[in-house]
Parts: C-alpha cells; structure tokens; sequence
C-alpha cells in the first residue's frame, strides 16, 4: 500500500535555477552566466559536452532575462533585436549571415545573445570570414562533464521529487558505476523507482546493483 501512495504522488517537472546543481564542473560557467547583462558584446557562448546541463542552465537564464528562443534553422532576427535572445545547439549548423547579423545584434541595447554548442566558437562552422573573426572574439563559458559533488547533487533531487529516501550508502555505490551525465542520473533514478514499485523493495544498494547489471547484459 505504501509503494501504491507514493505513486500518486509528482514526478519531474519543468527545472528552474534554485534546482541547478552547482559544483566544481560548472561554477565558472554559473558565474559567468548570473554576470549578465555585462557580457562582452552582450554574447556568451555556454559550452559543454553532451548531459552536462547546458539547455537548463541556458533556459533558467532565458526565464530570468526574459529571452526569446530562437529556430536554429532560420533566427528571427527582429524578434532578437527587440529582446535577448537564446541560441542552442549552435554548433550543429546556422546560417552564417543569420549568425553574423545576431551576433552583432546582441551589443545593442535590450538585445543579447546566449548561444550553446558542445564545442567551442573556434570550431564552429564559419563561411564568412567577418564571422569567424565575431567567433573568434566571443565571451565563452564553459560546462565541465558533471563531477562527484554536482552528479550526487542531482542523483538527491531527482530521488527527492520522486519522494524516494536511499540509505546514504546508494550514492558513492551509484557514483562509482553509473555514467557521468545528468540525464543518465535521472534514467538510473526512474529506473530504481519502478524497478521498486514493481517488485514491492526499497531503493538500496542491492537493488542499485540489479538495474546497473541489467544494463550491462542490455
């Protein structure tokens, strides 16, 4: 019955800037971020690898600043000069002159320019040579992959929203053989409450071991 009560209750929803972790791998970045609207040029470029909590930090600054979202595929370049402006995924492909004109948007006033990628400006794709040399000058804020003290930062949040309380012992057992992303933190926390529901146990360490075996043999 117990199991059955704790199902009724909330999962996951949308994440905000009180539940980002902070810690080692991504202080610099925070700070660079929560510096705004005193970026250089009014443009930051926030660069991390995959899972490292770059589209949350990004969109809890967007909600702050009351930024505007941008289509990487065709930016509406009016609507960035009238409000900041938030880019994702940037290194994936965006028109040049799109990204030239935005870029040079973002130093006026009321506009900015927060763009993500997962590797830094100098890699990006740049068919105008005015727009290397804006890339090449961009402010850059950069995510690590996430360490210990922000990976059991989440893994508590994550366990906390779904109403779940391990032993203190599932953590450091969870850390040492889990992946290192934040979404594989919230895969490994959904996994342990419906591996427990369905079989009426707790989340302990044994359980931990269960579903970390199983994905092994997956």
């Amino acid at each position: 019955m117990a199991r059955q009560l704790r199902l009724s209750l909330g999962r996951p929803g949308e994440r905000s800037r009180d539940q980002f972790v902070v810690g080692p791998s991504n202080r610099q970045a925070v700070a660079s971020l929560d510096a705004w609207p005193g970026w250089h040029g009014g443009a930051l470029a926030l660069i991390g690898p995959q899972g490292c909590g770059k589209s949350h930090l990004a969109g809890a600054w967007a909600k702050a600043a009351g930024a505007v979202a941008l289509d990487r595929a065709a930016p509406d370049l009016e609507l960035a000069a009238r409000a900041p402006a938030l880019l994702e995924d940037v290194d994936r492909g965006v028109p040049a002159e799109a990204l030239f004109h935005l870029i040079n948007i973002a130093a006026r006033p009321g506009a900015g320019l927060l763009m993500t990628a997962r590797r830094a400006p100098a890699a990006w794709t740049a068919e105008l040579p005015d727009l290397r040399s804006r890339l090449n000058a961009l402010q850059i804020a950069e995510i690590e992959a996430p360490d210990d003290e922000v990976l059991e930062g989440v893994l508590r949040r994550f366990f906390r929203e779904r109403h779940i309380r391990p032993p203190e012992g599932v953590y450091p057992y969870l850390l040492r053989r889990m992946e290192r992303s934040i979404p594989d933190a919230a895969e490994m926390v959904r996994r342990l409450d419906e591996a427990g529901d369905d079989q009426w146990k707790p989340v302990t360490r044994a359980l931990a071991r269960q579903i970390l075996e199983a994905g092994e043999d997956g």
